[in-house]
C-alpha cells in the first residue's frame, strides 16, 4: 500500500471521527494526532519520490512530481503546526462563549476535511478532479469562516461563497474547454483530462480553444488566489473567521489555487508557443501587488491588514511565474514556501494578541512585549521576515524576483519597488506600537502555543541562509518544468 493512500486517507478519516467526537475535550488532541499522521505520511511519500522519481497512482488518476511533492509536505506541516496552535486558542474562544460544543465539532471535522481537499487538489492528475477539490475546499472554508455565527462572520462567509462560487464556475468552463481541445486531438473515445496526457499532446492542442480556456481558468482559480480585482472576499474571510482558519487560508489554500494556475499555464505555453499566458499573469500580479500595497495603509483591523499582505505576496508570486524564466520560477516556488511559513506564524501571534486585547483593532492592541514577550517578539520577527528583511527567506526570494524583473521586464521594476516600499512602511508603522507601546493588558488564561511560531520563523531563516540540496533539487526541477 503506497504512502499516498495514507496522505489522503488520514485526514478524511479524521474528518469522520471528529464529526462524531469533535465536541469532546479530547478532540483538540485528536485533531493534532491526525494532522501529525498526515505529515508523517507526506514525509514518507516525499522519500519515495526522491528515491524513485515521479509516480502515477490508481489508473494514473494521481501523479506526484517535483512540482507538487514539496507542496504536499508543506501543506501537511503547516496543517500540523496550525492544529497545535489551535489547541489553546480554541479553548480560550470556548471560554469566551464564542465556541459551543456543536461549533467545536464542526470546526474540528471541517479542519480535517479542508486538509483533505487541499491534499487532493495537489496530488490529483485529473484536472476535473482538481476542480472538484477546489470546490470542496470552498465549501469547507465557508463553514469554517462562519463558525462563530455572528452577523459579520455570516456575511463574510456568504460573500466568500458567492464570489468564489462564481470564480469556480469560470474555472469549470475553462476545464470543459480543455477537454474540447483534447477531444479534437485524441477523439471522443480517448479524450481525457489527465494532466500528464494533455502535457504530452499540448503542442497539438487548438491554440484558440486553449487561449480561451486559460483566460477562464485564470479568472476562476485567480479568484481563489486573491488576485485583484477578484480579491474582495479575502480580507473579510480572514477578519471574521477564527485565526487558525486565517492561517491555513493565507498559508495553504492560496497555494493550491496558484498550483492549479501553474498546471494550466504549462499546457497553454506548449499549445501557443508564445508568452501570452505569462503576460496575462504578470499583469494580474503587478496589479495585485500595487493595489494591495496601497490598501494596506488604510487598514485598522490587524487581520484585514495581513490579509491584504497575502494579496500583495500572491501577486508577487504570480508576477514571478508570469516572467517564466528558470530563475523567476525558482524564486516563485521559494516565495510560496516562505510566505506560507511566515504568514501563518504571524497569524498565530496575531491570534494570541487579539485574544489578549479582546479586539482586532490595531489602535487598541499595545505593549505585547510587556504582556507576553514571546508573543511580542514573535510578531515583530515575523513582520520583519514578511517585509523582506535579510537574512530571512522572503528577502532571498524577493531579491531574485526583483533582479529578474530588472533584467527581463525593466518596465515593471519601478512599480514593484514602489509597492514593496509602501507595504513596508504601512505595516511597520502599525506593528511597532502594537509590540512596544504601553498597556495594562493581563496575560491569557491558558498558555499560548508558541512553538509553531518560532518553528516556522526558524525554517524561514534557514531558507534565507541555506537551501538544503534535496529541496534545491525540487525547486530546480519544478522550475524547469514550469518553463517548458
Amino acid at each position: 500500500m503506497n504512502a499516498l493512500f495514507f496522505v489522503l486517507g488520514i485526514p478524511l478519516l479524521g474528518s469522520l471521527v471528529l464529526a462524531l467526537f469533535g465536541h469532546r475535550s479530547f478532540a483538540r488532541d485528536v485533531n493534532v494526532l491526525f494532522s501529525l499522521l498526515s505529515f508523517l505520511a507526506a514525509c514518507v511519500l516525499t522519500v519515495q519520490v526522491i528515491n524513485n522519481g515521479p509516480a502515477w497512482y490508481w489508473s494514473r488518476q494521481f501523479y506526484i512530481d517535483p512540482l507538487n511533492v514539496f507542496l504536499v509536505t508543506l501543506t501537511a506541516f503547516v496543517s500540523l503546526s496550525t492544529a497545535i496552535f489551535s489547541r489553546p486558542y480554541m479553548l480560550i474562544e470556548q471560554d469566551h462563549g464564542k465556541m459551543t460544543p456543536p461549533r467545536m465539532r464542526l470546526y474540528h471535522s471541517m479542519y480535517q476535511l479542508f486538509g483533505f481537499t487541499m491534499l487532493l487538489g495537489f496530488t490529483t492528475n485529473n484536472l476535473g478532479l482538481l476542480w472538484v477539490a477546489m470546490e470542496a475546499a470552498t465549501l469547507t472554508t465557508v463553514l469554517l469562516v462562519s463558525v462563530y455565527r455572528t452577523a459579520a462572520s455570516l456575511e463574510a462567509a456568504w460573500k466568500y461563497f458567492i464570489l468564489c462560487g462564481v470564480g469556480i464556475a469560470q474555472a469549470l468552463f475553462g476545464t470543459i474547454l480543455l477537454y474540447m481541445a483534447a477531444e479534437r486531438v485524441l477523439g471522443p473515445e480517448n479524450a481525457t483530462l489527465l494532466w500528464t496526457n494533455l502535457n504530452d499532446i499540448k503542442a497539438q492542442l487548438d491554440p484558440t480553444i486553449v487561449t480561451l480556456a486559460f483566460v477562464f481558468l485564470l479568472i476562476g482559480y485567480g479568484t481563489k488566489v486573491g488576485l485583484v480585482p477578484l480579491h474582495s472576499w479575502l480580507p473579510d474571510a480572514h477578519a471574521e473567521g477564527p485565526t487558525p482558519v486565517s492561517a491555513v487560508l493565507s498559508g495553504l489554500l492560496l497555494n493550491v489555487a496558484m498550483y492549479a494556475v501553474l498546471r494550466c499555464k504549462v499546457l497553454t505555453d506548449g499549445a501557443l508557443g508564445t508568452a501570452m499566458a505569462g503576460h496575462i499573469m504578470m499583469g494580474f500580479g503587478l496589479l495585485s501587488v500595487t493595489v494591495a500595497a496601497f490598501f494596506l495603509s488604510r487598514q485598522k483591523d490587524v487581520k484585514r491588514m495581513f490579509a491584504y499582505s497575502s494579496i500583495e505576496h500572491m501577486g508577487l508570486i504570480t508576477f514571478a511565474f508570469g516572467m517564466g524564466t528558470p530563475v523567476a520560477n525558482f524564486a516563485g516556488l521559494l516565495h510560496m514556501t516562505v510566505h506560507s511559513l511566515v504568514k501563518s506564524a504571524i497569524f498565530f501571534t496575531v491570534g494570541h494578541a487579539t485574544q489578549k486585547a479582546g479586539t482586532q483593532m490595531m489602535s487598541e492592541i499595545r505593549g505585547l512585549i510587556k504582556v507576553n514577550p514571546t508573543v511580542g517578539w514573535g510578531l515583530m520577527i515575523g513582520v520583519m521576515a514578511i517585509l523582506g528583511m535579510p537574512p530571512f527567506g522572503v528577502f532571498a526570494s524577493e531579491f531574485l524576483i526583483l533582479t529578474t524583473a530588472m533584467r527581463e521586464q525593466p518596465w515593471a521594476a519601478p512599480f514593484l519597488f514602489l509597492a514593496l516600499g509602501v507595504a513596508f512602511a504601512s505595516i511597520l508603522v502599525r506593528v511597532l506600537p502594537m509590540v512596544f507601546g504601553d498597556t495594562e493588558l493581563k496575560p491569557l488564561a491558558h498558555p499560548p502555543a508558541l512553538i509553531p511560531v518560532f518553528a516556522h520563523l526558524l525554517l524561514a531563516l534557514v531558507l534565507g541562509l541555506y537551501i538544503p540540496p534535496y529541496l534545491n533539487g525540487w525547486y530546480v526541477q519544478a522550475a524547469k518544468m514550469l518553463g517548458s
